[in-house]
C-alpha cells in the first residue's frame, strides 16, 4: 500500500514538473531575458529597458527562485523522510536478523537440565548415558546368572551334604543303639554272673 502511494506521488511530481517545464520553456528566464534584450531600445552601447518590463522580469525571476527553493525544500523533506524510512528499515532488518539468529540457535540447541546444549553434544551425551546404562545392565545380568548358577550348585551340594549327613546320623544312631545293646547285654551278663 505504501509502495503504491509512494509511486503515485512520484508520478504526479514528475508530471507536474514536466508540465511546468513545457510551459516555462517558452517563458523560461533565458527566453525572457532574450525577449527583453530584443525588444529594448538601444542607446549608444547600452540597452534601455522599460521599468514595467524590468519589474515583470524581476517578479518572474523571484517567482522562479521561490518556486525552485520550495521545490528544493520539498525534495529535501522527501529525501529526509526516505532516509528516516531507510534507517527504520535498517533497524527493523537488524532486529529481524537478531531474531533469526536466536531462532536458528534455539533450533540447533536443546535445553537439557537447564542448559542449552548443541544437538550433537546432546546426542553424544544421551547415547553415552544409554551405553553406560546398557553396559551396567549387561554386567548385572551377567552377575545375576553367575550368582544363580553358583547358588544352584551350592544348593545341590547342600542337598548332597544333607543326604550324607542323614546317612551318617542313621549310621551313628544305629551304632549307638548297637553299643547300648552291647552295653546292656554286658550289664545283664555282669548281673547274672
Amino acid at each position: 500500500m505504501k509502495l503504491h502511494l509512494f509511486s503515485l506521488l512520484l508520478l504526479s511530481i514528475s508530471f507536474s514538473t514536466y508540465s511546468q517545464e513545457t510551459t516555462e520553456s517558452s517563458n523560461s528566464l533565458e527566453n525572457q531575458f532574450d525577449n527583453i534584450y530584443r525588444t529594448s531600445s538601444s542607446y549608444q552601447v547600452y540597452k534601455v529597458i522599460s521599468k514595467e518590463r524590468f519589474q515583470q522580469l524581476k517578479l518572474n525571476v523571484l517567482d522562479s527562485i521561490k518556486s525552485s527553493k520550495e521545490n528544493i525544500i520539498t525534495k529535501n523533506n522527501q529525501l529526509l523522510k526516505e532516509k528516516n524510512k531507510i534507517e527504520e528499515n535498517k533497524v527493523l532488518l537488524n532486529n529481524t536478523k537478531l531474531a533469526l539468529e536466536k531462532v536458528l540457535k534455539s533450533e540447533d540447541s536443546i535445553s537439557f537440565l537447564g542448559l542449552q546444549l548443541n544437538k550433537t553434544t546432546y546426542n553424544i551425551s544421551l547415547w553415552s548415558i544409554i551405553s553406560v546404562l546398557f553396559l551396567a545392565l549387561a554386567y548385572f545380568i551377567f552377575k545375576f546368572y553367575r550368582s544363580n548358577i553358583l547358588t544352584k550348585e551350592a544348593q545341590s551340594v547342600l542337598i548332597d551334604v544333607e543326604h550324607e549327613f542323614d546317612k551318617h546320623r542313621k549310621k551313628s544312631l544305629e551304632r549307638e543303639q548297637k553299643l547300648r545293646r552291647q552295653l546292656q547285654d554286658e550289664i545283664n551278663k555282669q548281673r547274672n554272673t
